[in-house]
């Protein structure tokens, strides 16, 4: 069975690295090993991958109350290339060819993002992580994510989150709460559903980009998005 998606972006959320971390640690290594392994099986069913992750793991701008905002947006760029660099390096120890491009110059660990770049690096089946977000403060990771997406012409946004679908509340606090199969990105907007923030879901909206919202409870569900198995959410326009 071929995948159903040549070029993908996924996007890792922060917190996700430190699911079932011990208390104080940034990372849970088993579970940052095994997502990287499900990468490597992507890379090796012919499948280019790119990777925008979080920083929630270290830092949020809105932690710092007290910080100047821009300078606490820095920080979490900052605290995103430190996420990245980890992720190249489980990568590496897999035996997959990993490259981490930065909207800053960083040029010592680091590769600056070029468009052309990044794409050359995936015809070659590296893996492209990309660090600081979109390198300017105000715009989240989600926005950096379905920005570089479709940069590089992926042909859907894969939002690997805490939560397995969008819902219409949160099935925590609703248990009346519906699980979706799909959704327009309209009414994602309507309703305020908080699948992505407002100024990643309007970009998608106007760019006509796929989003698929799964959990990563299971780490194989990354398999089974590329596959194009039935799973979670798929946003649409």
């Amino acid at each position: 069975m071929e995948p159903k998606y040549k070029r993908v972006l996924l996007k890792l959320s922060g917190e996700a690295l430190a699911q079932g971390a011990a208390p104080g640690a940034i990372y849970n290594f088993d579970l940052l090993s095994t997502i990287c392994s499900k990468v490597r099986d992507c890379v090796e069913l012919g499948v280019e991958v790119a990777i925008v992750v979080g920083a929630g793991n270290i830092w949020r701008g809105k932690q710092g109350t007290d910080f100047q905002r821009v300078r606490a947006d820095h920080m979490g760029m900052l605290a995103t290339t430190i996420n990245a660099l980890a992720i190249q390096d489980s990568l590496e120890h897999l035996g997959i060819d990993a490259r981490v491009l930065s909207a800053i110059e960083m040029e010592t660990f680091t590769e600056t993002y070029i468009r052309e770049k990044a794409v050359s690096h995936l015809q070659k089946g590296k893996v492209v992580i990309f660090a600081c977000g979109i390198g300017s403060p105000y715009f989240s990771t989600d926005t950096a994510a379905v920005l570089r997406a479709r940069e590089i012409d992926a042909e859907v946004v894969l939002l690997a989150k805490n939560i397995d679908a969008v819902y219409t509340a949160d099935p925590k606090l609703d248990p009346n709460a519906k699980r979706l199969e799909y959704i327009r990105y309209m009414d994602v907007l309507a309703q305020n559903l908080k699948v992505m923030d407002t100024t990643a879901t309007s970009f998608a909206m106007e760019n006509k980009l796929p989003v698929l919202v799964f959990g990563l409870n299971d780490p194989q569900n990354i398999i089974r998005a590329v596959m194009g198995e039935k799973l979670g959410t798929i946003v649409e326009a």
